[in-house]
C-alpha cells in the first residue's frame, strides 16, 4: 500500500506533515507494518533530528501509543510530564526499558540512557536533578555484551545531534574512564556491528567506521573532549594517509 510505503518515508525524513497525508490517505497509525507497530518503525529510525518529537506528537494524536508513559515523556523530551511521574512515583526513574534503537542497544536501559539516545536534555536534566546515577550500567546480555551507560550513546551520534547530552553528562560527572566487554550497534539491522572492550573513547572512534556514517570532523571533536576530560590534555593526532593501499 502506497500510503504505508509514505509514512514509512516520512519517519525517516522526520516529516511531521509528510506523516499525517499518509495517515489521510489510509495508512494506519497502529495496525502492524511489516509485523511491527508503526510507531517502532518511527522510534527505531535512524534519523536524528529536533522534528522527531514533531513526529511522534503526531503519530499519538492520531491514536499511536508509545506503551509507557515516562518513556512517552523521554522521547517528546516533554520534562514537565517527567517530573510528575517521577514525583509521584519515584521508584519509576529507577526501571529499566527496552526501546527500539538504530545504534546502540537500548535492551534493558534505564531512562536516562534513553534520554541519551535522542538528545532528551530537559528530560536528563530532571532524572539527574531526581538522584540518577549519571554512570548507571545497562545489563549485561549471555554473551558479555552491554553494560554500558548513558555516555556511550552520545559520542558517535547521527549528525552529531546528541553532543549536548554528552556535554550534560560529562558535567554532571560521567565517567570517561569506564570499560565494557563489547557492545551492539545496529542489533537486528544491515548495519549490525560488535566491537569489544570497549570505552567512551574507543566507541566515538567506532564513529570513523565505514558503516557508521559519522563526519569526521564531528568523530575528532568528540574524541578531542572526551580525552581532554580523562587525560587532561589535547588528543594527539598523527593521521598519515595510507597511501600504501591504492598502490599499484
Amino acid at each position: 500500500m502506497s500510503a504505508n510505503n509514505d509514512l514509512l518515508v516520512a519517519f525517516e525524513l522526520h516529516d511531521p506533515q509528510g506523516i499525517r497525508k499518509a495517515l489521510a490517505a489510509g495508512a494506519s497509525p497502529s495496525a502492524p507494518l511489516e509485523g511491527r507497530r508503526p510507531i517502532d518503525w518511527l522510534i527505531s529510525m535512524y534519523t536524528r533530528s529536533p522534528n522527531f518529537a514533531a513526529c511522534l506528537r503526531t503519530m499519538l494524536a492520531a491514536g499511536a501509543s508509545v506503551g509507557d508513559e515516562l518513556i512517552e515523556a523521554t522521547l517528546l523530551d516533554d520534562d514537565e510530564r517527567l517530573r510528575r511521574i517521577v514525583e509521584q512515583d519515584p521508584p519509576r526513574a529507577q526501571e529499566r526499558f527496552v526501546v527500539e534503537s538504530a545504534y546502540t542497544s537500548l535492551r534493558h536501559v534505564s531512562a536516562l540512557h534513553v534520554c541519551a539516545e535522542f538528545n532528551s536534555v530537559r528530560c536528563a536534566k530532571v532524572l539527574l536533578n531526581a538522584g540518577a546515577d549519571v554512570n548507571v550500567r545497562a545489563e549485561i546480555d549471555r554473551d558479555g555484551l552491554g553494560g554500558h551507560t548513558a555516555l556511550f550513546h552520545t559520542v558517535n551520534s547521527n549528525q552529531n545531534f546528541c553532543r549536548p547530552m554528552m556535554e550534560l553528562l560529562l558535567e554532571a560527572g560521567a565517567d570517561v574512564d569506564v570499560r565494557v566487554q563489547g557492545l551492539i550497534w545496529g542489533e537486528g539491522l544491515e548495519w549490525e556491528t560488535v566491537v569489544f572492550d570497549v570505552t567512551p573513547v574507543s566507541y566515538a572512534q567506532c564513529g570513523l567506521y565505514r558503516q557508521f556514517h559519522r563526519d569526521e570532523k564531528d568523530i575528532y571533536g568528540n574524541i578531542d573532549l572526551l580525552y581532554r576530560r580523562r587525560f587532561g590534555t589535547p588528543a594527539p593526532r598523527r593521521y598519515v594517509p595510507n597511501r600504501y593501499v591504492f598502490a599499484s
